[in-house]
């Protein structure tokens, strides 16, 4: 059984932004049937579920996961790093006069 944590609870934040979207009735029957075992309303059941995911998403998006063979292979790689090309120096050249870092 896969369980959704109510995420409402742990913060003080207010409340005042709304989310609006439409579904087919088969899905939001899914979603209401899910909510009611979970113990919650349909609000609180898609507004966690949907944090959840998008914390999953973001996290898989961030981070990168290695395997201690690949771990090994990729800092050697940065270790034994060759020596910057022509091409790359041009583009280093053409990045620091076009773009503006703040």
């Amino acid at each position: 059984m896969h369980a959704v944590t109510d995420i409402a609870p742990q913060s003080e934040e207010r409340k005042e932004v709304r989310m609006n979207f439409r579904t087919q009735p088969r899905i939001k029957a899914v979603i209401q049937k899910a909510a009611a075992l979970s113990g919650m309303d349909d609000s609180a059941f898609t507004l966690n579920a949907a944090y959840q995911a998008a914390q999953a998403t973001i996290a898989a998006h961030e981070h990168t996961l290695l395997q201690p063979v690949d771990h090994a292979v990729f800092f050697a790689a940065l270790e034994e790093a060759p020596a910057p090309s022509p091409a790359l120096q041009a583009a280093f050249v053409r990045h620091r006069d076009t773009v503006v870092s703040r």
